[in-house]
C-alpha cells in the first residue's frame, strides 16, 4: 500500500487531544474518518507525537497507508474536503517509502508557546495564547531558559503520568523572545516528556514575574522532582510547529519529504 506523510494544522481547542479516546473528539478520529471517506475503508493514522487537549499544531506530521496511489494533490484536497467543518487542515500530502514512520523516523520536534503579557482580556486569541497580566522580564526568562539547554534529567518538568522510559532528554534549543506584549518561547528537541514544555514555561513565568531568581531554575532541575519546579502552563498557548526528518524533498516548502536522504 502506498504510504503518505500528511502535514497537519489544527486548532486543538475543541479536541481531547490527538489520540482517540472514549471521553471526547480527537484529532486522530476526524482525520481517520476523512481517510475512510476517501478510500472507502478504515485506515489507521499514526502521528509524530500526541498533542494534549487544547494544544494546537502548525506542523504535525502523520502517516497513513492508502489502498492505491491517488496522487499527492488528490489526497490533500480530498482529505481537506472530508475534514470539514472541523478546524483541521492537510497542508501537504507526500508519498514516502513504505517503511517511513512519522513517529520513529522523526529526528526533531519544535514547539512554540505564546504568551500575551497584558491586562486586557484576549478576544481574537482567546484559547490560542496564555494571558499573563503581571509584568514579565523576558530577558531574565531567556537567561533562565539557557540553563536548561543540553542533556539533563528532566524529572522536575515531567508529568506524573508520563510513560517515557527515561526522564533524560536533550533540549537542543530553548529561547525566549518578546515583541511588544507578545512573549514567545520556542523549544526544540528530538523528543519531549509529557508536559515538559508546559512545565518549563510555567517555571519561566515565575522568573519573569520576579518570584524566582534565574538561579532557582537550575536548582529545580537538579532536584529531580516535579514539586521543585513551577506550575503547568495552560494548553491553549502551546503549538507543535515542526517535525524534522532525515529525508529530502523536491521543495523546502513542500512539507514532509518524499524519499530518504542519501546516507
Amino acid at each position: 500500500m502506498p504510504r503518505y506523510f500528511l502535514t497537519l494544522e489544527y486548532d486543538g481547542s475543541g479536541f481531547c487531544g490527538w489520540q482517540k479516546q472514549a471521553n471526547g473528539l480527537a484529532v486522530q478520529a476526524v482525520v481517520e474518518t476523512a481517510v475512510e471517506r476517501l478510500c472507502r475503508q478504515p485506515r489507521p493514522v499514526q502521528a509524530a507525537g500526541r498533542t494534549d487537549a487544547g494544544v494546537h499544531a502548525l506542523g504535525q506530521v502523520a502517516h497513513v497507508d492508502l489502498p492505491k496511489d491517488y496522487g499527492e494533490s488528490k489526497v490533500q484536497d480530498a482529505l481537506n474536503h472530508h475534514l470539514r467543518p472541523h478546524p483541521v487542515a492537510v497542508l501537504a500530502a507526500r508519498r514516502v517509502p513504505a517503511d517511513a514512520h512519522a513517529r520513529f523516523d522523526a529526528i526533531g520536534r519544535a514547539y512554540l508557546y505564546r504568551i500575551r503579557n497584558r491586562r486586557p482580556p484576549l478576544t481574537l486569541e482567546a484559547g490560542r495564547a496564555w494571558q499573563v497580566p503581571a509584568a514579565l522580564d523576558a530577558a531574565a526568562m531567556a537567561d533562565a531558559a539557557a540553563r536548561l539547554v543540553g542533556r539533563h534529567d528532566f524529572s522536575s518538568f515531567r508529568a506524573a503520568e508520563c510513560q517515557a522510559p527515561s526522564p533524560v532528554k536533550t533540549l537542543d534549543r530553548l529561547t525566549v523572545r518578546r515583541t511588544a506584549d507578545l512573549v514567545e518561547i520556542e523549544a526544540v528537541a528530538r523528543s519531549f516528556l509529557h508536559h515538559q514544555v508546559r512545565n518549563i514555561v510555567g517555571t519561566l513565568i515565575l522568573v519573569g514575574k520576579g518570584a524566582w531568581s534565574v538561579a532557582d531554575v537550575p536548582a529545580a532541575l537538579a532536584a529531580k522532582r516535579r514539586s521543585a519546579a513551577g506550575p503547568t502552563a495552560p494548553a491553549a498557548g502551546l503549538y507543535l510547529t515542526r517535525v524534522d526528518y532525515a529525508l529530502t524533498c523536491p521543495s523546502p516548502d513542500a512539507g514532509p519529504a518524499c524519499r530518504r536522504a542519501a546516507g
